[in-house]
Formats: C-alpha cells, structure tokens, sequence
C-alpha cells in the first residue's frame, strides 16, 4: 500500500530503504513533507509519520544520533515563543508515568525554547520504542528507539466509519471496509478515475474508491443482488427492504454522485466497446466457497439450472472454472485498462501447493505486488496487483495458451475441495480430541 501511494504522490520507492519484517516502525525516504501529508491522507496501514530527528538500539545511541541532526532543521521547532509537548509510545511493553517522565527529562541536552502544553500544542515529538513482537518474552530495555516530530496521522478511522456492520446493504460475500480501502490504495484510484468491478455483489469495493472521489460502475450475474431482492443476508433479516441496493450504499455515505451504475452482466461475455475505458479494475471474484462461480449456458450445456429470478425473469447458469475466471478478467484488463490503469483482484491459494509460476500472467500486464492473507492453516488468498504496461494486440487475445503456461493455473479448480477437505480433517481432528 505504501509503495503504491508514494508512487501515487510522485515519489518512488528506494529497495535500499530499511525493511524490518518484525518491527511495527519502518524508516522511509520520503521528498517533501507534503508528499508525507499527501501519503497519510490515503492509507489504511500506517498509523502516523514522523520526521526522524534520531534512532538507535540504545538510549546512549539514540542520544548521539540527536546529537548529530542538524541543529538548523531542528531551530524552527523549538522557537521560544512555541508550545511543544513530547509524547512516549511504547510497542509490546506499558511504562508508568514516572517512567515516561525520566526518559522525557533526559532529552533536556535538546535546544527546547518554546513552553510546554499539553492540550493544544503547536508541536507534537514521539519517543517510540519496540519491544519485539512476542508478548511472552519482552526485554527489559527496548531493541530500537526514535525520537521525531510528528507530521500527520493516516486514515485508519475510516475502518471504522465505513464498517460492514453500519452498511445498509451487504451480501454474504462483502468486502471488509480495511481490505477494500487497501485495495483501492493499490489500484492508485484518484479523483475523476473510473473504476469497474465486473464481480460488484453489494458495491463494497465501489464504496472506497467513490470515497477517494472515483466514478464507480460493477456488473454482476446475479439479479437478485443487483436489484437489492430476495433474502437478506443479516441475522433475524428475513427479506431485504426495498431500499436495500447499491446506489443506497453509496447515498450512506453521501458518494452518490460518484456511482455511475450496475449491470446485470456476465463477465465471461463482452459487454463493453472495445477500448480503454477503466483507469482501475478492482474485484474480487467467487471462489465457490460462500458463493458459487457462474456464467450463463445454454440448455444444450451437460452441466445446468434453471434459476428463477423474479416472476418473469429466468436465465440458465452453469459453473464458471476459477481458471477462467481469472484468464478471462486478465483479458479484459489488459483491453479495458487504460496505459498505467491497475487491475487489483484476489486470488484464492491452498497453501501446501503454493508456488509463484500458479499467479496467473499476461504479456500486457506486469505484476506489482503479491500480498498474502492467511485463511486457515492450508488456505490463504493473495491480493495481486498489476499494472497495464503494453497496448493489447490480437494477438495478445490467447496469449495464456502458449508454451504451457495455462497447465499450472488449472490448480484453482479444486479449490473449493481443498478448502472443505480441510474443514473435514479438523472437524474430525476435533471430535477425537473432545472424545480422548
């Protein structure tokens, strides 16, 4: 997400930066405070962003790296007629007061001009500790320090402002409010964008790209859920109200001007004038777990229903291969997207087959990220990012057959067998215990 965002804001991710898997704090080059500020404004992961004054794995060197930050950029801070407070946080360890108080008292050696308040200061300082991430085992000083001026906080409040619990209308299947703004961070949706989701449900993942001030339109092939009809998903809910819909969604949150519409589509099918029409895609499709994949069939087709939408609306569906569904939505990204456009989409993973040549590919589309969420023990899906860096051809239409590339993706057929022989050995794992 942070990669995404500074390249968002003009910036560019350095591979020499300090990356520390295990530690909650994370050193950046950052260009500009305001590129920071701009950073903070969009992310759902960092909590705030510092100006390093000095670190260390020790007070003393902590103390010496102060030392040695130039005093010139220090002096506009610390301004005698500034107010100013310092604040300590600790990761993985609770100090007292009287233990904040004496390492704030021994950052006297800093040139502070200005008076202290507490309430409303002009300047905010951060001591931040780490204690490792094991709760059982914390050391009794902490393995690094920093000391820095705040700059700005991010947006982790809208987890909780635009959570699925407070939604109007969901689904079974809708996006927690945290993932959908992280994946419109990946997809760098800005102002004015439009942004499709060809597997829309509810409009979960509309909702944070209108929020950041994108135009949202989704197609789905299921009626039901597009008109808001049939059984609601919610606890004691039996039906859902005639209000229940995604322009409702969005009108929430007051972003109805953003949503432009959904459609009663199959994605498998072309809809859409050829073209580059999205500036980001950003999806995620059924994995035959909570919701069947589908596409429509025909009656000659061996494997069919009959479904039964509303009074006079039928349609024959048939089961839609997870491998095609993503060949198919690679396709379509790579024609639909414009040049730098991202399409964004997660991709179910049973773990112990897991391997790099399974994410599927596409000549026009180049690979950015691979995130892991873990599912259960065996399970995970991972949230791939890609960006459109070559104009589609003909040619580039069945690229995916060639050289036997197609083989390894067929894996994410069994999927749903995987996912459930799991639960089954657990459920039995569990009665056996319960039983000794």
């Amino acid at each position: 997400e942070i990669t995404s965002l500074l390249s968002l804001c003009g910036g560019q991710f350095s591979g020499e930066q300090e990356i520390r898997v295990n530690s909650p704090f994370w050193i950046l080059n950052i260009p500009s405070e305001e590129m920071a500020r701009g950073l903070m404004k969009r992310t759902v992961c960092a909590k705030s962003v510092f100006e390093l004054w000095g670190h260390g794995r020790s007070a003393g060197e902590l103390y010496a790296s102060l030392k040695n930050y130039p005093t010139d950029k220090m002096l506009p801070y610390l301004q005698s007629g500034s107010t100013y407070k310092v604040h300590i946080h600790t990761f993985n360890k609770t100090l007292t007061q009287a233990q904040k108080i004496k390492k704030i008292d021994a950052l006297e050696f800093l040139p502070f001009k200005g008076k202290v308040n507490l309430k409303n200061p002009e300047h905010i300082f951060w001591i931040l500790e780490d204690y490792g991430m094991n709760p059982n085992d914390v050391p009794e000083e902490p393995i690094h320090l920093y000391f820095g001026r705040w700059i700005a906080d991010g947006q982790r409040e809208l987890i909780e402002s635009y959570s699925v619990k407070k939604r109007h209308f969901i689904g079974n299947t809708s996006m927690d409010a945290c993932l959908s703004f992280i994946m419109a961070n990946h997809g760098r949706v800005k102002p004015n964008d439009v942004v499709y989701d060809p597997f829309v449900g509810t409009g979960g993942l509309l909702i944070s790209s209108a929020h950041f001030g994108a135009y949202v339109c989704g197609t789905d092939i299921d009626y039901n859920t597009i008109h808001g009809l049939g059984k609601a998903s919610r606890k004691n809910q039996k039906w859902r109200g005639p209000d229940e819909n995604i322009r409702a969604n969005l009108r929430q949150y007051g972003l109805e001007k953003f949503y432009l519409d959904a459609l009663v589509a199959d994605s498998s099918r072309p809809i859409w004038r050829k073209g580059m029409l999205f500036d980001a895609i950003i999806t995620d499709p059924p994995y035959g777990i909570r919701e069947a994949p589908r596409r429509m069939g025909s009656q000659k087709e061996t494997v069919k229903s009959v479904e039964r939408s509303t009074e006079n609306h039928f349609f024959v569906s048939s089961s839609y291969h997870l491998s095609d569904i993503f060949f198919d939505l690679l396709k379509f990204a790579a024609e639909c997207l414009v040049m730098g456009g991202r399409l964004v989409y997660w991709l179910p993973i049973y773990r112990p087959e897991y391997t790099e040549e399974i994410i599927p590919r596409h000549p026009c589309l180049k690979l950015i990220s691979n995130c892991e969420q873990m599912l259960s023990s065996h399970t995970s899906r991972r949230l791939i990012t890609m960006e459109k860096v070559k104009e589609f051809k003909d040619q580039d239409e069945n690229s995916y057959l060639l050289d036997g590339r197609y083989m390894p993706y067929r894996g994410h057929n069994s999927f749903r067998e995987k996912y459930f022989s799991g639960v089954t050995k657990r459920i039995a794992k569990e009665e056996k215990d319960n039983q000794k």
